[in-house]
């Protein structure tokens, strides 16, 4: 990562975590985290691209890997998640360094460490889910656990994604979902359907930490 990004990730890093530091947050399901991530057991936690800087400020520090792309923004993310909150960056996606990402999922979980994914990154569309985390479940047996979290104030960006950015002081309700498996002899229609499952999962998650604050 050359300096000028290493800088733009230390600046913006410490403004986020700084902002971050103001909010609270309601967390419901914590018993799919407690029984998992919290229990070192590895499991794959899959959330919106636009949802990112709640559910991983929210899981700092938890001894977790993240897939982050190789766009440049991606050095960016990796800049703050690293540096800032303690998360492993493994970098690849569907359009960059895919079959290698795979393979370093599927170790990092192997090894005994949960991933948190972003399924509709780095490009979109947005809210739509990618084979990957699935695929990755289906080989090693670790389930699929969806994230989302909503808050009372925020900034909306304008891209693909509509990134949420809290404002100072907002409230924040996370919720984890119940763990879903992929069986190891999933056949390719199987895939598929387990991949709109948790798609249709994810949004419905995001729909209800959304509706308190509508």
């Amino acid at each position: 990562m050359e300096l000028k990004t290493r800088a733009v990730a230390a600046i913006g890093g410490g403004l986020v975590t700084g902002l971050m530091r103001t909010t609270r947050v309601e967390v419901r399901g914590g018993k799919n985290w407690d029984e998992w991530g919290g229990a070192r057991k590895p499991a794959i936690y899959v959330l919106w691209h636009g949802r990112l800087i709640p559910c991983s400020y929210f899981r700092r520090h938890e001894e977790l890997a993240t897939l982050i792309s190789q766009h440049r923004d991606g050095d960016y993310i990796a800049g703050v998640v690293e540096g800032w909150w303690g998360f492993r960056a493994i970098r690849g996606s569907s359009s960059r360094g895919g079959s290698g990402a795979l393979r370093e999922m599927v170790r990092a979980l192997k090894a005994g460490t949960s991933l948190a994914i972003t399924p509709d990154g780095p490009r979109g569309p947005r809210q739509k889910m990618k084979q990957g985390p699935v695929i990755a479940a289906q080989l090693t047996g670790a389930p699929v656990i969806p994230v989302s979290a909503g808050t009372d104030r925020a900034w909306w960006l304008g891209g693909w994604d509509r990134f949420l950015i809290p404002k100072p002081f907002s409230r924040f309700q996370m919720i984890f979902d119940e763990p879903i498996f992929v069986p190891r002899d999933a056949t390719p229609e199987q895939i598929e359907a387990a991949t709109l499952h948790i798609e249709d999962r994810l949004n419905a998650l995001t729909e209800e930490v959304d509706r308190p604050w509508r």
